[in-house]
């Protein structure tokens, strides 16, 4: 029986239609819901969103405009903590807004004498250093600091925080489950698609399916042509349905579609080619990934949702959080965007689908030990504050 009732307000990268981040977002209000009804403490979520009406729609929770600093400092008043994650928040690769934007909301908090947890953030990369010193001093505070790779840890430890201060944890959305209603499919067997965007069967073909998950990054866009390579090859070898699943639109949409574009006829030899309609439920999305028999990936958390699915995941780097999600599963990318080999890349992808049976009993015990700890910093946010209610 719920005894206590805790409001947490969540910052993070939420409301930007990127079904990465709001998967992270559905992952941890997924966890603290069942945490929540396993150790009677009822969790009030409360979201810092730059879209809070499509926030509060699709999860049904309470959401403030993460830019209004009025709303900001009146719900971290209210409540009695804050969460800050997951997802890459604490990078400066993309510009010097990020930092200190998600630092501000965790040191507001900590003026207003409130908890904050570090949500299995993946920290970096921090190029600038005079960050160092702000990451140090807002960490310090937090009441529980979890990462979700051993490279963020190392940051941390190095800017003097103690080793037993940090816990390396999964992603969130290792934990993520498929929409209510969805058929748990058997993971050892490959399945397909059940339409194509224009709304044909693509199940009836029973082609092998292969995710495809692509972002524009280099400026010639050289990773794309490399890609395109590869799975022309791969189309020339065996006949597949290529889906492709743009991750955050609509740049990701623009990108799947130069790449089809490059393509060329490989519908004339008996693949298919596809890509999924705009979805930003990511849990509409992890059941697209679901229906694959292998994912590549630019996106890290197309990578995740293939894994946490038991799909086997070809990973092309853009960014170490890439090579650190595969060295979880004793594995590494095929290539990054500066080296990607079309032919090695057919290879690979070519091999997962003769080997399917063989990767799924090297991995199915770590994903399954992955998606369990998922749930770890749920459990001990919502354990301290069971003590301290």
């Amino acid at each position: 029986m719920v005894t206590t009732s805790q409001k947490l307000v969540i910052s993070g990268y939420y409301g930007f239609r990127n079904s990465g981040d709001e998967a992270v977002l559905k992952s941890i209000l997924t966890a603290l819901e069942e945490e929540s009804h396993r150790s009677g403490v009822n969790i009030e979520p409360i979201v810092l969103s730059i879209d809070p009406e499509s926030t509060t729609s699709m999860y049904g929770v309470r959401s403030v405009h993460r830019m209004k600093l009025k709303e900001v400092r009146e719900v971290i008043k209210e409540s009695d903590g804050l969460i800050s994650g997951g997802g890459s928040l604490l990078q400066d690769a993309t510009g010097l807004k990020s930092i200190p934007y998600y630092l501000g909301v965790i040191k507001l908090a900590q003026w207003l004498k409130k908890p904050t947890f570090i949500y299995a953030q993946g920290i970096g990369p921090v190029n600038r250093k005079f960050f160092n010193p702000m990451i140090r001093s807002v960490f310090k505070g937090c009441k529980y600091i979890s990462v979700r790779d051993e490279q963020s840890a190392d940051y941390l430890r190095g800017l003097g925080l103690q080793w037993n201060q940090i816990h390396v944890v999964p992603d969130p959305v290792m934990g993520l489950p498929l929409p209510e209603g969805s058929r748990e499919k058997d993971i050892t067997m490959g399945t397909t698609p059940d339409q194509s965007s224009d709304g044909s069967s693509a199940g009836q073909t029973k082609l092998p399916v292969i995710g495809v998950s692509v972002r524009f990054w280099e400026s010639d866009r050289k990773e794309l042509t490399a890609i395109a390579s590869g799975l022309k090859k791969l189309c020339a070898k065996k006949a597949v349905h290529l889906r492709f699943m743009p991750f955050h639109l609509p740049k990701d949409e623009e990108a799947s579609r130069f790449l089809m574009e490059m393509l060329g006829d490989v519908t004339s030899k008996g693949s298919e080619v596809s890509i999924t309609p705009n979805l930003t439920d990511p849990q509409l999305m992890l059941e697209e990934v679901s229906k694959c028999d292998v994912v590549i990936g630019m996106r890290l958390h197309s990578l995740i949702y293939a894994a946490s699915q038991y799909v086997p995941p070809v990973a092309i780097s853009y960014d170490p959080k890439i090579d650190q999600f595969m060295l979880r599963l004793d594995s590494e990318p095929v290539g990054s965007t500066t080296a990607l080999d079309g032919d090695k890349l057919a290879k690979s992808v070519a091999s997962l689908l003769d080997q399917r049976s063989q990767w799924l009993k090297e991995n199915e015990d770590r994903i399954t030990e992955l998606k369990q700890e998922a749930r770890v910093p749920a459990q001990q946010i919502i354990n301290y504050l069971g003590r301290k209610g």
